[in-house]
């Protein structure tokens, strides 16, 4: 019943032949994720270049933010109030499901990364 080398070695490169046929799969299903993943990272460097840019000058958004409220108080005020409650659904979105579609996106794109490399 002991398989002998040569046998060993045919079953050896019939698998990795197919493992390799399985990864081009993956690679070419996933090809339309890859941009969604890349406008995903775009948009998150731009949320974060935005926020370090504020926290750099909070004297001067304050400035903005006092003058907005003095030239349309209403306009700022009915803007606010959008701002929170979209917020306070995204959080309530957020905490009713833990993970997100973009969560799901990364571990896709990290598993088919993981298999490129190999």
């Amino acid at each position: 019943m002991a398989k002998t080398l040569a046998e060993l070695d045919q079953e050896r490169a019939r698998l990795t032949e197919r493992i390799q046929a399985q990864r081009a799969n993956l690679v070419r299903e996933l090809a339309p994720l890859r941009r969604v993943s890349n406008a995903s990272n775009v948009l998150s460097a731009l949320v974060a270049e935005a926020v370090a840019y504020v926290r750099a000058r909070p004297v001067a958004m304050a400035l903005l933010l006092g003058g907005l409220v003095l030239v349309k108080p209403k306009g700022v005020w009915r803007w606010a109030k959008r701002g929170f409650f979209i917020w306070r659904g995204f959080r309530a979105v957020q905490q009713w499901q833990p993970g997100t579609f973009m969560d799901i996106v990364r571990q896709v794109v990290a598993v088919k990364n993981y298999f490129a490399t190999k």
